[in-house]
This record gives C-alpha cells, structure tokens and sequence, in this order.
C-alpha cells in the first residue's frame, strides 16, 4: 500500500525512537525532522505492523480541531 492512497496530507516521516507497551495499547514516540511525534495505538498494531526501536515508519496526523496556546 503506498502512502500517497491515504488521504491526510500531514503525514510526518520518522524513525521509531522508543515503545512502551501496555497490555492493551502502547506509546510509540516517532522521531521526525520537525520533533517527537507520539502515538496511543492497540499493542495488537505495534505487534501486526512488526514495529520495533529503529523502524522506518510515516507518523499520520487527522485532526478536527487544533487548539493554540500562547506562550
């Protein structure tokens, strides 16, 4: 499947940095360029999709709503 099939146009490509893995969903912080991306996904994806510290892998972000705080 190739990514360019999946309509989200912000798609961040990184490395896996680290995975902590819980019995039901896990963290995986994705290194980019542009920062740590990290996602909640089922234990049952991060085990299916093979994914381990050092993957290749493209972090995609759909979001309805973007807050924005002032700093």
């Amino acid at each position: 499947m190739s990514v360019q099939a999946i309509n989200v146009r912000n798609q961040f490509r990184g490395r896996v940095k680290a995975i902590i893995q819980g019995d039901v969903v896990s963290e995986v912080d994705v290194e980019t360029p542009w920062g740590i991306v990290t996602s909640v996904i089922t234990t049952r994806s991060v085990i299916d999709l093979g994914l381990t510290v050092g993957s290749d892998v493209v972090a995609l972000v759909k979001s309805t709503e973007v807050s924005i705080a002032k700093i």
